[in-house]
This record gives structure tokens, sequence and C-alpha cells, in this order.
């Protein structure tokens, strides 16, 4: 081990094992219900979260369950807003800003609002009180990043891990990235694994399936991303817009991105024609008029004929609404969405139906 390494080891290890024991003690007195008491609530609540810190997805496989049962549920979609400027509760409405109820947010109401209810409080339990107030149709609650968040008890638990980053391979904080013990997947209804790529073999399934030994009652599944075509982030400023199968080899993209695990991203304009450069910036970034100014330099020092900058789907909301962006640029920055897809296992019913299921076996054994 190199010597830097040895000395955080040494360094951070002892903390872990003290952060561990805070939690283990945490999650017990919740379990018990002394000191800290779990809310139940009438209507359903699917929780989706994690356990490690970064991006596991979290956003769009949110995004996939509302589509999926938008049609037979009035959902309501409540999460603590990362990184607003706000307190308490907001209500997202079409005024809503990023910086009102954060960025992720605002990403889900502009896909799915006014069809949904979308709302942020740091105190979940208050949360979801007011947006049953405010709309007493609403009979779902998906609970973003919140599996943490024992306050409320969930009817359905959805916990993401990332291929290349499993929870197996990880440690508790500060040590490494993991939130809770890795025995905290006990308390999962389904265990998803994020960002596979396409073509995994079947060795590849079963050492997740021995290190996450879930239990029988849990379902395990492997998603993945699509990506869909480019989309203009400033669509009043763009008359024709370009196709990664059309661009020439010589054309240079700059990869804005602000997000925790910008890999796939940057893997997937790799695999395209273009010459890539990155921009890289910290997760849920909040883009001031020196980082603008620095995207547009980098952007004019880009070689050839053809160049235009892309980034995610979560910094294209961001961007929009930012008032530093340059006039300039507006027609040659164009988003990737995504879409979570689930790898085809024939035994697995689809990811919809193991809610509703879990769901219906709530309410038989209340």
């Amino acid at each position: 081990m190199p010597r830097n390494r040895l000395l955080s080891a040494l360094l951070l290890y002892p903390v872990s094992r003290l952060y561990g024991m805070g939690v283990a003690v945490r999650n017990k007195l919740f379990d018990q219900g002394i000191f800290f008491k779990q809310q139940e609530f009438k209507v359903p609540v699917v929780v989706v979260g994690n356990i490690a810190m970064g991006g596991t997805g979290k956003t769009p496989h949110v995004e996939y369950i509302i589509e999926a049962l938008r049609d037979r549920y009035n959902i309501g979609v409540l999460s603590r807003g990362y990184k607003r400027s706000t307190k308490g509760f907001v209500l997202a409405t079409p005024q809503s800003r990023p910086e009102d109820i954060g960025d992720e947010s605002y990403q889900v109401y502009r896909k799915f609002g006014p069809g949904i209810t979308v709302a942020v409080c740091e105190k979940r339990v208050d949360g979801i009180n007011r947006m049953l107030e405010i709309n007493p149709k609403i009979d779902l609650i998906l609970l973003d990043d919140a599996f943490q968040h024992r306050y409320v008890k969930p009817t359905v638990s959805i916990v993401l891990t990332e291929h290349n980053r499993p929870v197996f391979k990880d440690s508790l904080l500060p040590y490494g990235r993991l939130r809770e013990p890795r025995g905290a997947l006990n308390r999962a209804d389904i265990v998803i694994v994020t960002k596979c790529p396409p073509d995994m073999k079947p060795m590849q399934y079963r050492i997740f399936e021995e290190n996450l030994n879930l239990f029988p009652f849990q379902k395990l599944y492997f998603s993945k991303y699509n990506y869909g075509h480019l989309v203009p982030v400033f669509p009043d400023d763009v008359e024709n817009v370009p196709s990664f199968d059309t661009m020439e080899p010589g054309t240079s993209l700059l990869a804005v991105t602000g997000v925790a695990n910008p890999k796939p991203f940057v893997r997937y304009l790799r695999r395209r024609k273009a010459k890539v450069k990155l921009k890289r910036f910290g997760d849920h970034h909040n883009f001031t008029s020196s980082d603008m100014s620095e995207i547009e330099k980098e952007f004019n020092e880009l070689p050839g004929p053809g160049k235009f900058i892309v980034t995610t789907e979560k910094d294209a909301v961001r961007l929009f609404n930012s008032p530093y962006f340059p006039h300039a640029l507006k027609s040659a920055i164009f988003y990737v969405p995504i879409k979570v897809g689930f790898i085809d296992r024939s035994h697995e019913a689809p990811l919809e139906k193991a809610i509703e299921k879990t769901i219906r076996d709530s309410r038989l054994f209340k």
C-alpha cells in the first residue's frame, strides 16, 4: 500500500469505526421505537435512496417510476431540495426556479408537472402532511433520497448501488463513501445495481448476487442508461440540432458536467466520432460568472470547424436558468437526455410490478 494511502487508513479507519457505531445505535433506536419514532401514512410511501455518497442515478430512477405508475396513481414527489436557497416546505409551481426547489426537483416538475405534485421539505413527515393537505387526491408518495431519513416508515424501500462502485467494495465514511454499513441493505425491499454495461455476462450477475447476499424476499434488478438524441438547452436560439450519427470525425465537443460521477456520460461521448474535452465542476455546482467565462474561453479554443458544448440533463437545468450564460454560446449548447432501462432477466417482473406487489402485501399484513 502506498505511504499516503497507509497514512489515510491509519487516520480515517478508526473514525469510520466510531461513525459506524453511531449509525448502528441510531438505527437500533429507530427499530425499537426508543427516542426516535417512525410515522406511518395511509397512502403508500416509496423511498428511493442509497447507502453511498455520490451519484447512483436516483433522479432517472425516480423518473422511471413516475412514468411507469402515473396512469395508476396520483403521485406526490418529495425531496429535501438539495442546495436550494429556500427553507422549509416549498411546493413546485410553474414559476419555480432551481434555486427555489433544487435542480433535481425542478427537472422532475418540468418533465411531469402539473400532472404530479412536487415539493421539497427538510422534514419529510411535515412535507408529506402538507402535500396531502394541499392535494388530498395523492395516493402514492415518492421520497427521493430518503433511505436514511427514518422518521417516515416506508411501504417500499428501493436502494441503488452503482455497478462500478458497489457497496461491497466500499467502506464507511470518512474512510470510504458509505453512509451506513452494508447491513443496512437488509431494510430494502428492492436493490438496483445501476449504470450497468448492457453486455453483462452471467458471471458478473452471480458476483453481485453472491456479494450482496440478499434475503429471498428482496428483489434484485440491474439497470442501464439509454441515451437519447441531443436536445438544445436554449431551443429558441437553435435552428439545426446536430446528431452524433452525422458528426464529422474532426468535430470537437466540450463536455460540461456538474454531477457526482460524470464517467458514464463522458464514456458515452467518447464512443462518438468527435473529440471530447471535459470541463468538470462539482456535484450540484452553481455556475458563476467566472465559470461561464472559463467555459466560453475553452469552447473558443476548441479545434476544428464544427464544435459544440454538450452537457447532462441535470446540468442543463442550471445552465438554462443562469443569468451569466453567454448569449453567443446559446446556439451551441445541447444536453443528452437519459432514461433508465432494465437488463432483461426473464425471472424478474418489471420494477413497477414489484413495487405494486410490495404495496399490496403491506396492506394484507396490516
